[in-house]
Formats: C-alpha cells, structure tokens, sequence
C-alpha cells in the first residue's frame, strides 16, 4: 500500500505531502488545479518518460518519492535477486530526480536502479488508470496481459518464455551453423576448382626453367649447329685441326732431341702438349656429341611453347611468383581441401535438439492456450456482471482468441469483442465504446482484474468521465468495493463518486507573488461536506446544497 507521497519542484507544486491510508481515498479540486500534475509526477515511480521541462526551478532537481508497505514477497524476491537491501521496517522507498538538464535517476532503498527494473518492481505494486488508458486496449499484448493476469498465468507463462527462448536460441544456432556451412561449401567449391585445375596442369618444382633452357636451345638449334660445327672443325676437321696440329708440334719437338743449357728439354715439352692433344680430343668430343643432339625440332618447340603458356597463365592467375611456388601452392590448397570439415553432423544433432525444443515450446504454449481459454470465459461472464449495472444493462462481452503462430507470448491473439445494445454484431471494445461506455466497461475490467493481479493500490483518473447520476452513484460503490480489498485513488468531477471516499484530499491553486503554486490539503468532515456541496451546486454554495452534500455522504455509507 501506497503509505507516503513527497512531491517537489515538479511543473507547479513546489511541495507537496501526502499521507495516505487504505480503502478509498478521493482526490478533487478545479480543473488545470494540478491533479493531473501530481499524477504525471507519480507516473515517473512507474518508468514513465522524464521531461526536464517539468522541473519548476531551474536551480534545483524535481523529486518524486513514495513509501509503500505491506510488501509482496514477489516484489522482495525481486529485490533481493537485484542486491537491494530490504529494509526492517517493511517499508519500500522508491525514488526518481529530474534535473534542470533533464538528467534522470531511480532508487529503490537509497540504491540506484535503472528504469527497467523500476518499472517492473513498481508494476506489482499500483496500476495507474489514466485517460489514455482506454486507447491502450487497442495493443493487443495488454489485452493479453489482462487476461494472464486474471487467469495467475506468471508460473506457466515464464515457463513458456524461457522454453521460448531456448528454442529461438537453437534456431538461430542452426542458423550460423548453416551460414557457416555454406561458407564452407562456397569455399570447399572455390577450392575444389583450383584443385582441379593445378591437378590437371601438374606442375612440377623446377620445371618451368628447364623447359625454358630446352625451349630456348631449340629455338636456336641452326645457329648452335653451326657454330658447333665450326667450332669441331677448327677442333678436329678432315683437313686438320687444333687436335693434329699439337700432335704434330708434339712429334717433332720430341724429335728435336732439345736440351739447351738446362733448359727444359725437347720431349718434356712434347709431353705436355700430348696431355693438352689429349685435353683437345675430349672436348672436340663432347662438341660432337652436342652437335649430334641438337636439332631442329619444331613439334618439340610447339609442345614446350604450350606447356610454358600454360605456367605462365596460371602463375598469373593464382598471383604467384614463379613456378616453384605455384608447385607449393597446389600441394597447399590439396591439404586445405582435404582438411575441411563438412560439419553436416552438427547440423544434424542442432537440429534434432530444436525439434525436442519445439516439441516441448508447444506442449508449454498448450497448456497456456487451455488456461487463457477458461480464463476468458470466466473473465467474460465477471466483466458483464460488474458492467450491467452501471448502467449497460444489454451489455454483451466475449474474449475471442485467435490461434496463430507460435509468438514470444503463446500461439494465440485475444480480441476483447462487445455489444451495448440488442441485436448488434459483437466488435472490437475500443472501436464501438462511447467514452462513457468504456469509461465503465473500464472499471468493471479493473474491479474484476485488480484482484487476481496482486496490486496493493490502484489510481483512477476520472474513470467515471461521461457518466453522471445514478450510474455515478454504482461506479463510486464499486470503487469502494475495491477498497475494502485494497487501495483505491480516485480523481473525480462527479460529487456522487466522492461521497463514497474513505479520506478526501482538494487540490488547488495559490498565488506566491510572481508565482502560481498547486497545493494539496486533506478535508476533514465538515470542508469534505463544503467540497461536495460544492460539487453539487457549481459556484454558490448555500445551506441547501450542504445539507444535500451531508445527505449524499451519508447515503453512499449505505
């Protein structure tokens, strides 16, 4: 229960204090007098977006704070799961500064908290009704939160959302697992080709320059042959050559008998040209042997000419440098090749562990379908109960559900269907209400869903707008009924809803010199019976309208 409310330096309430007490607490006052503001300032416990416009003095920080007691041990578990410190007491304090920047901070028990975690610690706590709460039936998630709520779908609905998640978190596993295959397959094809083609070219390590060599040699195979046929003649022609002319010389300087003072003697001269005769005859030799293998070969010359374009291109091709590397790179690209993994087997095992997922995501989202289904006869029939006499009397409603694809909230879509008259088709609530009638049908959902929600306090911003008399008098009663079970504030026009209040708090307007402030002050029994009186009458307020006042207060504790 909201136990304490401290308002400052928020739009035109410099500072505001409020005590407050269980059952039905009214709040009233003129309009543009501030209840809206001190309404916005309590939206902000809940999550609600800060505007830094909203802070009256530029030269301090606006703060909202709120004291609650009587905590859901839900919402303690939630804090201590948060690290936040219960207090002894059992009181909750929540937080919120605005600063002239537009900064914003939250705290819960002094500690900071980010606005998630506000928002959903506060939600278990007060639901406040505003005006445009109305327009929030047209989502169809808070129509569907309605309904769990009322059916107690925490336990299978968080049940649901983990086996949800698990199941999206395989799907997208299989997801990465086949992007990566697929990049595997488009490089294991990449691969392959150039596989094949180096297979199919064969090069081997060195090749290139000998066939260069060889290529180069028949190339000049005329001119080499004669040259090695001159360069043989001269060596060792039929007329003569360098081999027979040292044989000769040979011969006859060893029969020259020479021997010349010490000097070198004929025939040791003759022996050394016999070892350069000999020296001679292997070179001319050899000579002839190349003469004998070079010759002109063009076919040859063909075949080496394709085999060097075919290196050449490749080379290019894969961006290498020479011959020798494009040998290392097949052998490279082979053990790469042959190193790749299909991975068709973890594929295989993702998948058939998201089946069992979906399996189980499916038998969970089952049993949520089956517990909405009932859920929404009965919230059906206590809707129409609640709303009849407030003046609907041929009042029809139906929540239809609608199966659909397995979705982050459960299989099916809920459409909250009615009827104000005899003999209508049943359409969309937020389509065909009048703003009276959905002013009611509002309060006969939140009477019948406040309860099974576990709220402690509910805030209504004139509900009642568009209604008047009689069915004023059945809204006010069933807002007081609410409060024998919890706490209900109620801002009213309607003098009917406010005779019906256990407290009774005025807002109004005063001027501080240069400033215009909103002010907030509880009525005791007599101002509360001036405030009705006041309510009834308009401006004039006269004996016979408190008198009526006194009477209408005493009637509503009927």
């Amino acid at each position: 229960m909201l136990t304490h409310l401290d308002i400052r330096n928020y739009a035109l309430i410099d500072h505001v204090e409020l005590s407050l007490t269980d059952g039905l607490t009214i709040i009233t006052g003129e309009t543009g007098a501030g209840k809206s503001i001190m309404l916005g300032a309590l939206s902000l416990l809940t999550g609600s977006r800060a505007d830094s416009r909203a802070v009256a003095g530029r030269d301090s920080k606006a703060l909202v704070e709120a004291e609650f007691s009587g905590i859901p041990h839900d919402v303690e578990g939630l804090l201590i799961d948060n690290n936040i410190d219960l207090s002894d007491d059992g009181v909750l304090l929540i937080r919120r500064e605005l600063s002239p920047a537009g900064r914003s901070r939250a705290f819960i028990n002094d500690t900071p908290v980010n606005l998630t975690l506000l928002s959903e610690v506060t939600s278990m706590l007060i639901d406040i009704h505003t005006q445009n709460s109305n327009i929030s039936l047209a989502d169809p998630s808070v129509r569907l939160s309605i309904l769990d709520s009322f059916a107690g779908n925490a336990g299978a609905l968080a049940d649901y959302h983990k086996a949800f998640a698990d199941y999206v978190e395989k799907r997208k596993a299989i997801k990465r697992l086949r992007e990566t295959l697929e990049a595997g397959r488009q490089q294991r094809e990449l691969l392959s080709f150039q596989v094949a083609q180096l297979d199919k070219l064969n090069p081997k390590e060195g090749e290139l320059e000998r066939i260069e060599r060889e290529y180069e040699t028949l190339s000049d195979a005329d001119e080499i042959r004669e040259r090695l046929s001159e360069a043989y003649s001269r060596l060792q022609g039929t007329d003569g050559g360098a081999v027979d002319a040292i044989a000769e010389s040979a011969r006859l300087l060893e029969a020259s008998g020479l021997n010349l003072s010490g000097e070198e003697e004929g025939s040791a001269l003759a022996a050394r040209l016999e070892t350069l005769n000999i020296e001679l005859k292997d070179v001319a030799e050899t000579v002839a042997d190349y003469l004998e293998r070079v010759h002109a070969d063009p076919a040859r010359l063909a075949r080496l000419s394709a085999r060097m374009n075919k290196l050449y291109e490749a080379e290019r091709q894969f961006a290498i440098a020479d011959s020798d590397s494009l040998f290392a790179l097949h052998k490279r690209l082979r053990e790469k090749l042959d190193g790749l993994d299909s991975g068709s087997g973890n594929l295989e095992t993702l998948e058939r562990e998201a089946r069992v997922l979906g399996h189980t995501l499916k038998q969970k989202a089952d049993i949520l379908s089956a517990s909405r289904t009932e859920a929404a006869l009965r919230l059906a029939s206590d809707i129409r109960d609640a709303a009849r006499p407030l003046g609907l009397p041929n009042f029809v409603f139906e929540i239809r559900l609608t199966p659909g694809k397995l979705s982050p909230e459960g299989q099916e879509s809920v459409d909250f269907l009615c009827s104000f008259n005899k003999n209508r088709e049943l359409q969309p609530l937020e389509s065909v209400a009048s703003g009276g009638e959905m002013s009611r049908v509002m309060l006969a959902l939140k009477s019948v869903a406040a309860g099974n929600a576990g709220l402690s306090t509910i805030v209504f911003d004139e509900i009642d707008t568009g209604v008047s008399g009689e069915i004023a008098s059945h809204m006010g009663r069933m807002m007081r009924g609410l409060g024998r079970s919890m706490q209900v504030l109620a801002i009213t026009h309607l003098p009917q809803v406010a005779a019906m209040g256990k407290t009774h708090f005025k807002v109004y307007k005063e001027d501080l010199g240069d400033r215009t402030v909103s002010r907030v002050r509880p009525l005791d029994k007599s101002a509360r019976e001036m405030e009705i009186a006041g309510m009834l009458s308009g401006a004039e307020v006269n004996d016979a309208a408190v008198k009526n006042a006194r009477v209408l207060i005493n009637e509503m504790k009927e």
